[in-house]
């Protein structure tokens, strides 16, 4: 009863919400809960409609109340560690729009907010593929500029709030795209993540004043 409380207390104090939330993870993590991907997106779905609803009823037209998008980065080194655990995460597909990244292939399902699931990707192999991209349509150097670079990226969105669960640190995945992200790091372990503490992490991310790196 007091841990509901807490938290209807935390959806209350909602106003702004992240428009895309990145969850970094690791594959051991993903092993221990593979049902956690799936409750985190419906937790996205959940607050959104939520805080949408109040902004109905306060007659307040505004655009950052609603997650629009969630990445699941899946750290691994052996991709096929995660193979067992797919038919789970394509399940996403059920209630929302799912782009899989597994291996060399993409898999897009479903429709509904935006879900991501990358597993086992690297930032510097996303720059590295870039720049062949860049160069395979003989762009010259000169006319390469930041555009350039995001046009020709694998994964083209930033996400407003990146979330590490647990002790290990940080990937270099969306490197280039997290730049000005806002970072919550959770002590707790991503198997007993709950939805107050992804409630918390809203919280935290609605008190920041955002510089962009200003």
């Amino acid at each position: 009863m007091i841990h509901w409380l807490y938290e209807r207390h935390l959806i209350g104090g909602l106003r702004i919400l992240p428009a895309h939330v990145c969850f970094m993870i690791t594959g051991e993590e993903q092993k221990e809960a593979p049902e956690k991907l799936t409750e985190v997106c419906r937790w996205c779905i959940e607050t959104s409609d939520t805080i949408g609803q109040k902004r109905d009823q306060a007659r307040v037209n505004e655009e950052n109340c609603v997650i629009r998008g969630v990445t699941f980065h899946i750290s691994t080194n052996d991709p096929d560690e995660i193979g067992p655990l797919l038919p789970g995460i394509r399940d996403i597909s059920r209630f929302a729009r799912l782009t899989l990244h597994y291996g060399d292939k993409t898999e897009v399902a479903g429709s509904g907010m935006n879900v991501h699931v990358a597993i086992g990707k690297s930032g510097r192999e996303e720059i590295t593929e870039c720049i062949r991209r860049i160069a395979g349509k003989g762009i010259p150097p000169d006319q390469v500029n930041e555009r350039t670079i995001e046009e020709h990226l694998t994964f083209r969105y930033t996400p407003d709030l990146v979330i590490k669960t647990g002790g290990s640190h940080l990937t270099d995945f969306l490197i280039w795209q997290s730049v000005y992200s806002e970072l919550f790091f959770s002590d707790v372990n991503w198997s007993l993540f709950r939805k107050t503490d992804f409630l918390r992490a809203l919280r935290d991310y609605q008190s920041r004043m955002r510089r962009f790196g200003r």
